[in-house]
C-alpha cells in the first residue's frame, strides 16, 4: 500500500503542475487529465514495473525546457539542499552550476572564489573531477556537490569543455571558504572618484552599500562608478534600492508583467543621496538579470553612462512553485521592462540550443572586440530615452553607451595555463605565508605596497618553477607576452592575502581598460554630458 501510495502521489505531482501550467486552476484541464490517465496506466497494466518517479521528473523537465530557458525543476533531494547556496557559508570551489542532458554546465564562477581565480568560466561543461569521468553518467546535482565541496585547503582537478578550445582544458583547485558579501570592493579611486564592486544583488546589499558609502568622504565624493561586471543578478529589490540612491525624485525603474502576473511597477523613493553624483555603471557579457535592470534604469532616465560590453539578456520572473512530494518548479511567471518599455530578455523562441548558440556567437562573431559586430535589433524593438531621446534597444541585454572591447593585449598560452592550474594562487599561498612579516613591516601602509612593491628576480624563478611543478613548461617568448599581466595578478593576489579583496581591486584596477574608460569620461565633463545628450 505504502508504495502504491507513492505512485499516486507522483501522478498528483505532475497532474498538479500541469495545472500550474494552465493557468494555476484548481480545476485539471483535458490535457493534464491525459497525463495523468496515461501514468495511472502504466502504474496498473504495463507488462513490466516502471519507475513512475523517474519518468514523471522527466516529463516536468521536458515540459519545462519547451518553454523558456530559466524555467527549471528542483527534486525534492534537491530542496533540502537549496538553503546552502552555493554563495554562503561552505568550503568549495564556488560555482553555480546546472545540469543539462548529463553535463554539469557552469552558469557562474562565484567572485571571488577559488573556481574564478583559476579562471573557469560560465558555460564551461566539466566532464572530468579528479580522474572519474562524470558526463553522461546520469550524475544528480547532489552527486556533483559530493565532489565538489570539501574542506578548505584541498584539492580537487577538473576537465572542462570550453566553448573554441579544440582540447580538454585542465583546472586544479584549491577549495577554500566562498565569500558571501555582494560588495567586492569600495574606495576612491582619485580625490573625487568612487569606485564600488559588487558580484551579485542580496538581501545585504543595498546594507553594504550604504555602510561602504558612510565610511568615505562623501562629501567628497562627485562621481560614483558602479562595477556590474561579471554580476549575474539575484534579488531583484536590491538593485532597484541600489537605483534609488541616484535619483531625487519619483521615476519608475522596472516594470514586470505576465499574462497571469498583473503589471508591477517599482518606483524610485526620491531622496538620493547621490543624486548629484555624476554615474558610470561598468557592465559586460556575464552582467545579467538584476544588473541589467539597474543599468536600464540608469540608461533609460539618462542619468549615468553604461561603460563596457553588451550585458547577457536575462529579463524572466521566475516563481517558486512546491509539489506534492516535497519537489519544486521555478517557473518563469513574467517579463521585466526597463522603464522606456524594453524588453532585457534575449529571444529563446528557437529552444535553449538556440538560445545558449546566440549567446556563444558573441564570442565567435567578435563582438567581445569591436562594437561594430553588436547585432542590434531591428526599428521595432528601438526605443528612446525619457529625458533626452536617445536611441536604445530592447530584445537582447543593454547595449553600452561606450563600449571597452575585452583585453587580450596580455594573454597567452602560458599564461592560461598557469591560471587554469591554479599557479597562481598555490605560489602566492606559500609566499604570502614565507614573507607576511617581512612585507608588513616593510609596507606598515598598502598604499606604501601598492606604490612600491615588486617582486625581486629569484620570486619570479620561484614562481616559473611552481608552474614546471605542475607540468607546465617555461615558455620565454610568452612569458614577455604576458609578463605584465602576471606581476599585476601575483602582486593583487598578496595584497589579497595580506588585507583583503578591496585591496586587490585597487591593484588589478590601475591597468583595467574599463576602469580607464570610465575615468576618462569623467575628465572630460563635456563629452560626458554629449554622452548622455544633456543640453
Amino acid at each position: 500500500m505504502g508504495v502504491n501510495r507513492a505512485k499516486r502521489a507522483v501522478i498528483v505531482c505532475l497532474a498538479t503542475f500541469l495545472s500550474c501550467l494552465s493557468g494555476f486552476s484548481q480545476i485539471f484541464s483535458d490535457e493534464t487529465f491525459k497525463i495523468g490517465r496515461t501514468l495511472g496506466l502504466i502504474e496498473n497494466y504495463y507488462v513490466d514495473s516502471a519507475d513512475l518517479e523517474k519518468i514523471t521528473e522527466k516529463v516536468i523537465t521536458d515540459v519545462l525546457k519547451e518553454l523558456d530557458p530559466h524555467s527549471t525543476y528542483i527534486s525534492a533531494k534537491d530542496v533540502a539542499e537549496m538553503n546552502e547556496p552555493l554563495e554562503g557559508n561552505f568550503d568549495g570551489i564556488g560555482i553555480q552550476f546546472n545540469i543539462l542532458r548529463d553535463t554539469i554546465i557552469v552558469v557562474e564562477p562565484i567572485s571571488g572564489g577559488p573556481s574564478e581565480k583559476v579562471g573557469l568560466m560560465a558555460g564551461d561543461r566539466i566532464v572530468v573531477i579528479d580522474a572519474e569521468n562524470v558526463a553522461g553518467k546520469g550524475i544528480s546535482t547532489n552527486d556533483v556537490r559530493k565532489r565538489l565541496m570539501g574542506p578548505k585547503g584541498t584539492k580537487v582537478s577538473v576537465s572542462v569543455v570550453r566553448n573554441g578550445s579544440p582540447n580538454l582544458l585542465e583546472f586544479t583547485i584549491v577549495r577554500d571558504k566562498i565569500p558571501i558579501e555582494s560588495l567586492d570592493a569600495s574606495y576612491m579611486i582619485d580625490n573625487e572618484t568612487a569606485y564600488f564592486k559588487f558580484n551579485k544583488f542580496a538581501a545585504t546589499t543595498e546594507q553594504e552599500f550604504k555602510d561602504a558609502i558612510d565610511k568615505l568622504p562623501k562629501n567628497k565624493i562627485n562621481n560614483v562608478i558602479i562595477d556590474l561586471r561579471n554580476n549575474g543578478g539575484g534579488v531583484m529589490n536590491a538593485s532597484t534600492d541600489m537605483a534609488d540612491h541616484f535619483f531625487d525624485d519619483n521615476r519608475m525603474l522596472v516594470y514586470m508583467e505576465g499574462l497571469h502576473t498583473e503589471r508591477q511597477s517599482f518606483i524610485s523613493k526620491g531622496n538620493g543621496d547621490l543624486a548629484k553624483c555624476r554615474l558610470v555603471v561598468l557592465t559586460n557579457e556575464s552582467s545579467a538579470s538584476a544588473s541589467e535592470i539597474f543599468a536600464g534604469s540608469i540608461q533609460d532616465w539618462d542619468r549615468g553612462v553604461i561603460v563596457g560590453r553588451r550585458t547577457f539578456g536575462k529579463g524572466l520572473v521566475q516563481g517558486q512553485f512546491y509539489l506534492t512530494d516535497g519537489s519544486m518548479v521555478r517557473l518563469t511567471v513574467a517579463r521585466y521592462y526597463t522603464p522606456t518599455g524594453r524588453l532585457i530578455q534575449s529571444p529563446y523562441d528557437e529552444g535553449y540550443e538556440k538560445y545558449v548558440e546566440n549567446y556563444n556567437k558573441r564570442f565567435q562573431d567578435g563582438e567581445l572586440l569591436s562594437p561594430d559586430s553588436i547585432l542590434l535589433p531591428n526599428d521595432s524593438l528601438k526605443f528612446k530615452t525619457l529625458v533626452n531621446g536617445r536611441a536604445v534597444y530592447g530584445g537582447g541585454g543593454i547595449t553600452p553607451d561606450v563600449f571597452v572591447p575585452a583585453d587580450t593585449l596580455g594573454y597567452s598560452d602560458y599564461y592560461g595555463s598557469l591560471s587554469r592550474n591554479g599557479v597562481f594562487n598555490t605560489f602566492v599561498l606559500a609566499y604570502a605565508d614565507k614573507n607576511r612579516t617581512v612585507i608588513r613591516s616593510k609596507y606598515p601602509e598598502f598604499k606604501d605596497f601598492q606604490e612600491k612593491f615588486e617582486f625581486s628576480k629569484n620570486d619570479i624563478k620561484d614562481f616559473i618553477a611552481e608552474g614546471e611543478k605542475s607540468g607546465i613548461k617555461y615558455s620565454e617568448e610568452q612569458y614577455k607576452i604576458s609578463e605584465k599581466e602576471i606581476l599585476l595578478v601575483l602582486k593583487a593576489l598578496v595584497a589579497s592575502n595580506l588585507w583583503g579583496t578591496n585591496e586587490y581591486y585597487m591593484i588589478i584596477n590601475e591597468s583595467d581598460p574599463t576602469v580607464s574608460a570610465a575615468m576618462k569620461v569623467f575628465a572630460d565633463k563635456r563629452e560626458f554630458n554629449n554622452i548622455l545628450g544633456n543640453k
